[in-house]
């Protein structure tokens, strides 16, 4: 747009009065002089003048002339300001808690991560400042969004020794194995559907699928039979169910492994009736038998099966890095993964890498699973000598945990009460499902390092449920 002519004088008055030459009450050039200085008209330097008092920066006085005029400043409210409370979701910090507070190394029952003991920290630091060292500045870089390429080239190399055929260009590396289920569940179901989950079932799944606004409906697994494959295709046949979420190797909280047949029934079940497996793999490297167990994924031809995993319950916690072999929903998941984050930290993908190229990884393993063993059979041996009878705690084949269960007259509300009073954490069984099925279970973690204390501990409890028991 073409500028007013009094723009030539106006626009350095306005500057000068912002910077603080020109003073409230300083008295401006008289029209005149303004009209000889810029070669303008009479009623271009009127004009000048009238906006600028428009505009709040001057003021006339009759036979005085124009004058900078004293602009007030806006006052600030000084009141308070008053925000509203922030709302909780009081049920979810409370089972959050539940499953995850650590109390103390002796006395914590109740986090299914390797304790600080169990962790092989020399292994872990080692690797990463070799890794610091070698890659510098490109940690600071976005990495693929899909993934390292040598990294999933590795994954899927080391899985097709337990008999699975991964691509590795359908896998993912994502940011932990909660990330990698919800990419999974994205890729296949949308809002309302329903899911089927084993059940007992750990309460981060359950969130997951509540997040994604899902149904559930829940298929028991037995001390004895395990997964119950009747109910699963009872449920199937009446109702339109779209996925399965299923841990069949050291099912967590339980411990229970599938047998093969159980699994090939499983996929049976879900091919008839188009439903897709999501397969949590997290536990099968845990094993305490002779060697690891085969995956659903191992059996499936057709493509049903979405397996995933995470390097946090075999290294440490802290190291956010799992994978997600998609297969024919690639394309819908790596969509999934973008919105949910550009990248996985480079530096943890370099450090799985260089920790997985050589032997250091199931070397670490072959000792964390003979430590986890051990600690296994003693916790088990002090709640069985321990408990009253009518308790059962259910041997674990793999992986973290110890699943028990109370005889039908015990208070557990006194149970629980008398835990927390003394800073031992259990995970109550209400946490493991949407009804009030396991309320008479909870799950003991044997990850820590266990010490005389923590068997001490172990069978002061014991004697007060019998007393809980009487009473």
């Amino acid at each position: 747009m073409k500028p007013y002519k009094y723009e030539v004088f106006t626009s350095v008055i306005e500057e000068q009065i912002r910077n603080g030459i020109l003073q409230p009450k300083d008295k401006l050039p008289s029209a005149r002089e303004i009209k000889k200085k810029y070669n303008l008209s009479t009623s271009s330097v009127q004009s000048g003048f009238e906006y600028l008092m428009i505009k709040g920066w001057v003021n006339s006085l009759p036979r005085s002339g124009y004058f900078v005029a004293e602009r007030e400043e806006k006052k600030i409210s000084q009141a308070r300001t008053i925000l509203p409370p922030v709302v909780r979701d009081e049920v979810f910090m409370k089972n959050m808690m539940l499953t995850s507070k650590r109390t103390s190394e002796f006395s914590a029952f109740n986090n299914a991560v390797p304790g600080d003991l169990l962790i092989p920290q020399k292994l872990i630091l080692r690797t990463m400042q070799e890794v610091i060292r070698e890659k510098g500045v490109s940690l600071l870089r976005y990495y693929p969004s899909h993934g390292l390429e040598a990294l999933r080239e590795l994954i899927a190399k080391r899985m097709r020794k337990y008999g699975c055929v991964f691509n590795p260009d359908e896998l993912i590396i994502t940011d932990g194995a909660l990330q990698a289920l919800t990419i999974a569940l994205r890729s296949v179901t949308k809002a309302g559907d329903i899911v089927a989950v084993d059940s007992p079932c750990v309460f981060s799944v359950l969130e997951v699928i509540a997040n994604l606004e899902l149904k559930v409906i829940e298929i028991p697994v037995h001390y004895q039979s395990g997964f119950d494959t009747e109910y699963f295709c009872k449920v199937c046949i009446e109702n339109d169910i779209r996925a399965l979420v299923v841990t069949p190797n050291f099912h967590n909280p339980t411990g229970n492994i599938m047998s093969d047949d159980t699994k090939k029934d499983v996929l049976r079940i879900a091919e008839d009736h188009e439903v897709y497996i999501i397969e949590n793999d997290m536990y099968s490297d845990l094993y305490f038998g002779d060697k690891r167990p085969s995956c659903i994924k191992s059996f499936d031809e057709k493509g049903w099966v979405m397996t995933y995993s995470s390097f946090s319950k075999t290294l440490a916690p802290g190291i956010r890095l799992g994978w997600l072999y998609t297969g024919k929903f690639y394309s819908k998941a790596e969509r999934a993964k973008f919105i949910l984050g550009r990248s996985v930290s480079p530096i943890y993908q370099e450090l799985i890498l260089k920790i997985l190229e050589g032997s250091r990884y199931e070397k670490h393993l072959r000792s964390f699973r003979k430590d986890l063993n051990h600690q296994a059979n003693q916790v088990l041996d002090t709640l069985r000598r321990s408990f009253p009878e009518g308790c059962y705690f259910h041997k674990p084949q793999g992986g973290y945990s110890i699943w028990g269960q109370m005889p039908e007259n015990m208070d557990m509300k006194k149970f629980y009460t008398y835990c927390e009073s003394h800073y031992i954490s259990f995970t109550p069984g209400y946490t493991f499902s949407l009804t009030d099925q396991y309320s008479r279970h909870f799950r003991i973690v044997f990850t820590e390092r266990m010490t005389s204390e923590s068997f001490v501990l172990l069978e002061n409890i014991g004697k007060k449920a019998q007393y809980f028991l009487n009473h």
